[in-house]
C-alpha cells in the first residue's frame, strides 16, 4: 500500500484500478461482495477484472440505548445473519439480552427489505471455502467494513480480501490486522473524505444500482460466442436491414433513424454493438425505401415513419430466434418521434423506449397514449432540442426522466459524449426491458380542453380548508401520517399562511401519528438552541442570539415563537425518550459550528480542543467572507482547508465511544456540526466552479443530516421537514432537474423512502410577503403581484377557494392528473424578491402531479411578523428568542 494521492474520475474508473491491481495477486477462487450502495459501480468493475461473481453484502448498525449513533453492533446478512457486538460499548452502556434480541428482529426485517429491493429473491453467493473479496468506494472510518469482514470469517470464508480505492493511510494499516490481504490503491496521509477523492461522487439511485448489478448478472464468466448477424429484408417493402442476435438475447431493440440517415448510421450502430455486448439484440434497418428516401420530405413524415417501425415489430414476431423477446425501440432525430408513436399504437408489446438527441416533440398527442417508460436523452448544449424534449417530457404519462450530458451537441461528437449516452440509454433498457409486459391499458377516458375545464376538475377535486388555526385544518392531513417523511413546503420564506399551516399540520403528525422530530431549512447550531429550549434542557454557553444572520425574519418571527411555544408545552407532558425534537438541515453556519465543535472539546477533552483549534484556523482569514475562502482556493488550484476540517471530523467519529458514553446528545451535536464544517468548506469552494454544483452539495447535506437525525432516532422514528418548494417537491420534474441538473432534498427522500416519503407543496395567488431587494438588504413587506395567467397559481385561484388541499396521490382523476402534467410556469419566492423581474426572477417550469404528492393553497396571505434581533430584560424567562 504505497502512499499515493491518486484520484479518481468516477467510481467506475476506480474500480477498473482496483480490478487490474487485483486481478495481478491471482486471488484464489475469488467472489466479489459491494457494499451498497456506492461501492456496487467499484465491485462491478473488480468482478469484471477477475471473472468472478458479484453479490452484496448488506450490514444494520445497531445502535447503543439511549445514544443510537454509537455503533453496539451490527446484522450482517446471510444465509444465517450473524450479530456482530462490540463487548466494550455493551458494558459501557449496560445493554442486555432483551434489547440486543429486539434490536436484531426489527434490522434483519430491515435487511431483508434491502435484500429484496436490489437483488428479488437471488440467494447470496456462498463465501465457504472461497477467497471474499469486499469492496467499497472508499473508507473513513471503516466500522461497517469490520463487521463485515467478521461476518464473512464466520461464514467459511478461506480468505479475506478488502479491497477499496480510498482510505485514511492509518485506517488502511489497521485494517492489514483484520483482513488477509488490504488492497488500498491510495492510503492517503492528508485525508478529507471519500467523496473528496473522485470528480463524480454523486448519490447512485436504486435504479441505478439494480441496473449495474443486472449487468454482471448478464455477464456469463465463460467467453461468450459471437452474435450472429444476418441481412433481412422487412416486409411488405423489403426494407434493408442487419438483425444481430447474441447468445441467449436478453431483449430485442429495434432502432429508428431520422434526419435522413439509414441502417448504417456510424452512431446507431456503435450505440447497437455495445448493447449486443451487454447481451441484447439489435434491428437496424432504412425506414424508408431509396426512392423514398430521395424526397426530404419523407424524413418528416412521422406517420409513415412509426408505420414501418409497427411493421418492423410485426416482422421479428415471425422470427423464431427473437419472436418472443421483450421489444425496446431507440429513436434518434425524427426517428424518436416515430418510435413513441409507434409504442403508443403497439401499447403493451414496447417494454421501453429511448431517444437521443431525438424529436419526441413530433409524436404530438400520441405522447399521452405511451404506457412504456420513456426516456430522453440530450446534449446539455443542444439548447433548442432540450426545449422542445421539456415539452415533449411534460406530454407523458408514462414513467418517464430526462438526461441531459454536459457539454454534448446535437450529434453527440464530443470526446466521451456518445459513450455516456449510450451507457445511460443500455441501464434503461436492463431495468425496464424484462418480460413481456401482458397488462393492458385501457384508453384514457378523456382530455381536459382548456384552463376553463382544468379550473372546473380542480374545484371537484381540492379539499376546502378553514383558518390553520381550526382543528379541522390539521385533521385533513392524517392521510399522510403513516409516512416517515413528511416534507412540508412554501413558495416564499416569508409568509404568515405557510408558517402557521405547517405548525398545525407538524402539531397534528406529532400528537396523532408519533412523529417526533422536526428538520428545518435551518443552520444546525441555531437550531440546537431551540431543541434544548423545548426539550427543557439547559442551554449553550454561548450568548448569541439564534437566527441572528440575515435573513432573521425567516425564523425570527412571531409565527415560528408561537410554534416553539407549542413544541415546548407538548415536550412537558411526555417522557422524554418520546419528546419532539428540533433540528437544522442547512450548512450556512461554518464559524458558529466550528465554535460548538471547540466547546464542547473544551469541556470533554481539552487536548483534542488545542488540536481542532489550531487546524480550524486556517478558516480564520475568511471567518467574516467565506465566500472569499472560495476565491482563494480557486485562485491557488486547491482546497486551502479541507485536509484539517476532515482531520477533525474524523478524530471526532474515532472517539465516539469515549465521548458519546458522557452524554450522547452533546456528542452527537459536536460530530453533526463538524460534518458541517467539512461539508460547508466544500460548499464555499465549489460555488466558484457552477451553481448546480454547489446547490447539489448543499441539499446533499441537508438530505444527509435528515438520514443521521432519523437513524439517531431508531428505526420507528418518524421526520416532518420544513423547507423551501425548490427544496421539497422533486427536482426531477422541474427545471431545476431537467435542464440544469441540480437535485434536492425531496428527490433524495422519494429515492431513499419511496412512498414513505410524502411531498407538501404551497402556493399563493396574491398578498404580501416579508422579503429583501438584495442579499443582506433589510427586510421589507413587499406586495405580491398576482399570479400569472400561465402559471399554476392562476388555475388555482380559480378555483375560487381561499384555502384547499389537493391530493396528487393515486386517486386522482387521471384525466385531471393529465392536464396537470402540461408544462406550466410555477411560482418561487426566496429571501429576496423582485416583482419588477417576477417573470426571469421567480417562475420557472414545472409538473406538479410529478413534483409533489399533495399541494395547499392560500389565495390571499400577509406577511410574517419578525420579531427583534437584540438581546432585551428578561431574555433568560423568554429564551431562545428573547422577547
Amino acid at each position: 500500500m504505497a502512499q499515493g494521492t491518486e484520484r479518481f474520475v468516477d467510481r467506475a474508473e476506480a474500480g477498473r484500478k482496483l480490478g487490474a491491481r487485483l486481478a495481478s495477486m491471482a486471488l484464489e477462487q475469488p467472489v466479489v461482495y459491494a457494499l451498497p450502495r456506492g461501492g456496487v459501480p467499484v465491485a462491478l468493475e473488480v468482478a469484471r477484472a477477475l471473472k468472478a461473481p458479484l453479490d452484496l453484502i448488506f450490514v444494520r448498525k445497531i445502535g447503543a440505548p439511549s445514544a443510537p449513533e454509537v455503533a453496539l453492533g451490527a446484522i450482517v446478512d446471510g444465509a444465517a445473519p450473524q450479530m456482530v457486538i462490540n463487548e466494550e460499548v455493551m458494558r459501557s452502556f449496560g445493554s442486555d439480552a432483551d434489547y440486543l434480541e429486539k434490536a436484531r428482529a426489527r434490522e434483519l426485517v430491515e435487511l431483508e427489505r434491502s435484500r429484496t429491493r436490489y437483488l428479488g429473491d437471488r440467494p447470496q453467493v456462498s463465501a465457504a471455502d472461497r477467497t471474499a473479496v469486499i469492496v467499497d468506494d472508499g473508507l473513513a472510518t471503516g466500522a461497517t467494513m469490520k463487521a463485515a469482514i467478521i461476518a464473512m470469517r464466520r461464514q467459511g470464508a478461506r480468505r479475506i480480501c478488502v479491497a477499496v480505492p480510498v482510505a485514511p493511510a492509518e485506517v488502511a494499516r489497521e485494517f492489514a490486522a483484520l483482513a488477509d490481504t488490504v488492497v488500498c490503491l491510495n492510503p492517503a496521509p492528508r485525508f478529507y473524505g471519500v467523496g473528496g477523492f473522485y470528480d463524480d461522487f454523486h448519490q447512485l439511485s436504486d435504479e441505478e444500482t439494480v441496473g449495474l448489478l443486472r449487468q454482471a448478472w448478464a455477464e456469463d464468466t465463460e467467453p461468450h460466442q459471437a452474435p450472429s448477424r444476418r441481412n433481412v429484408a422487412v416486409p411488405p417493402l423489403a426494407l434493408a436491414g442487419e438483425l444481430v442476435v447474441p447468445e441467449d438475447p436478453r431483449g430485442l431493440i429495434i432502432f429508428a433513424h431520422g434526419s435522413g440517415s439509414s441502417r448504417l448510421s456510424p452512431r446507431n450502430r456503435a450505440v447497437a454493438e455495445v448493447l449486443n455486448e451487454r447481451g441484447f439484440a439489435t434491428l437496424l434497418f432504412d425506414l424508408l425505401t431509396p426512392q423514398e428516401a430521395q424526397d426530404r420530405r419523407n424524413v418528416f413524415d412521422i406517420p409513415l415513419l412509426a408505420e414501418r417501425v409497427v411493421e418492423a415489430v410485426g416482422y421479428v414476431a415471425g422470427e423464431p430466434d427473437v419472436a418472443d423477446l421483450a421489444i425496446g425501440l431507440f429513436g434518434a432525430s425524427t426517428g424518436a418521434g416515430a418510435a413513441l408513436v409507434a409504442a403508443a399504437n403497439l401499447k403493451g408489446r414496447i417494454g421501453a423506449v429511448v431517444s437521443r438527441g431525438g424529436r419526441p416533440d413530433l409524436a404530438g398527442a400520441h405522447l399521452a397514449q405511451v404506457t412504456a417508460p420513456t426516456l430522453l436523452i440530450v446534449g446539455g448544449h443542444d439548447e433548442h432540442v432540450l426545449t422542445l424534449n421539456r415539452q415533449a417530457l411534460f406530454a407523458l404519462e408514462s414513467e418517464k426522466m430526462l438526461k441531459i450530458v454536459p457539454g454534448a451537441s446535437h450529434l453527440f461528437e464530443e470526446p466521451g459524449a456518445l459513450e455516456m449516452a449510450t451507457e445511460i440509454a443500455c441501464n434503461w433498457f436492463e431495468h425496464y426491458l424484462q418480460v413481456l409486459p401482458d397488462t393492458v391499458h385501457p384508453e384514457p377516458e378523456r382530455h381536459l380542453q382548456g384552463p376553463a375545464e382544468i379550473v372546473a376538475a380542480l374545484r371537484s377535486a381540492v379539499i376546502p380548508l378553514p383558518e390553520p388555526e381550526e382543528p379541522s385544518f390539521a385533521a385533513a392531513f392524517d392521510d399522510y401520517g403513516s409516512a416517515r417523511v413528511v416534507l412540508l413546503g412554501e413558495a416564499s420564506h416569508g409568509t404568515s399562511e405557510f408558517y402557521r399551516a405547517r405548525a398545525a399540520i407538524t402539531m397534528r403528525l406529532v400528537e396523532r401519528h408519533g412523529f417526533t422530530l422536526v428538520a428545518a431549512e435551518a443552520d444546525w447550531p441555531d437550531a440546537a438552541k431551540i431543541d434544548r429550549y423545548i426539550r427543557h434542557r439547559p442551554g449553550a454557553s454561548s450568548r448569541r442570539l439564534p437566527f441572528s444572520r440575515f435573513p432573521t425574519w425567516m425564523w425570527r418571527n412571531r409565527e415560528v415563537d408561537d410554534f416553539v411555544a407549542r413544541l415546548r408545552d407538548h415536550n412537558a407532558k411526555v417522557e422524554p425518550d418520546e419528546q419532539v425534537r428540533f433540528h437544522g438541515l442547512d450548512l450556512y453556519s461554518m464559524t458558529a459550528s466550528i465554535a460548538a465543535v471547540l466547546e464542547y472539546l473544551d469541556r470533554v477533552d481539552p487536548a483534542a480542543a488545542r488540536e481542532a483549534r489550531q487546524r480550524y484556523g486556517c478558516i480564520d482569514p475568511w471567518s467574516q467572507e467565506l465566500a472569499a475562502y472560495g476565491r482563494a482556493s480557486l485562485s491557488r488550484g486547491y482546497a486551502l482547508c479541507e485536509a484539517p476540517v476532515m482531520r477533525t471530523l474524523l478524530d471526532l467519529l474515532q472517539s465516539e465511544l469515549l465521548y458519546a458514553a458522557r452524554d450522547g446528545d452533546e456528542f452527537f451535536d459536536a460530530v453533526q456540526n463538524a460534518r458541517l464544517v467539512a461539508n460547508a468548506e466544500r460548499y464555499y469552494r465549489v460555488m466558484y466552479y457552477g451553481s448546480h454544483e454547489s446547490w447539489n452539495l448543499r441539499d446533499s447535506h441537508m438530505f444527509e443530516t435528515l438520514k443521521h437525525v432519523l437513524d439517531r432516532g431508531g428505526p420507528d422514528s418518524k421526520a416532518v421537514v420544513w423547507a423551501h418548494n425548490s427544496h421539497i417537491g422533486d427536482a426531477r420534474f422541474t427545471d431545476m432537474g431537467s435542464a440544469r441538473g441540480e437535485l434536492n432534498i425531496g428527490q433524495l427522500c422519494r429515492e431513499e423512502f419511496g412512498r414513505r416519503a410524502v411531498l407538501i407543496g404551497f402556493g399563493t395567488h396574491s398578498g404580501t410577503v416579508a422579503a429583501a431587494s438584495e442579499w443582506d438588504a433589510p427586510m421589507e413587506v413587499k406586495t405580491v403581484r398576482p399570479s400569472r395567467p400561465d402559471s399554476y397559481e392562476a388555475l388555482c385561484h380559480g378555483v375560487g377557494e381561499k384555502r384547499f388541499l389537493l391530493d396528487m396521490g393515486q386517486d386522482m382523476d387521471p384525466a385531471l392528473r393529465r392536464a396537470l402534467r402540461d408544462p406550466r410556469l410555477e411560482r418561487y419566492i426566496g429571501v429576496i424578491y423582485r416583482p419588477e423581474t417576477e417573470r426571469w426572477s421567480h417562475y420557472s417550469h414545472a409538473t406538479l402531479p410529478d413534483q409533489y404528492d399533495a399541494f395547499v393553497w392560500f389565495d390571499e396571505t400577509r406577511a410574517v411578523t419578525p420579531v427583534p434581533t437584540r438581546v432585551i430584560a428578561g431574555e433568560d424567562e423568554t429564551y431562545p428568542f428573547g422577547l
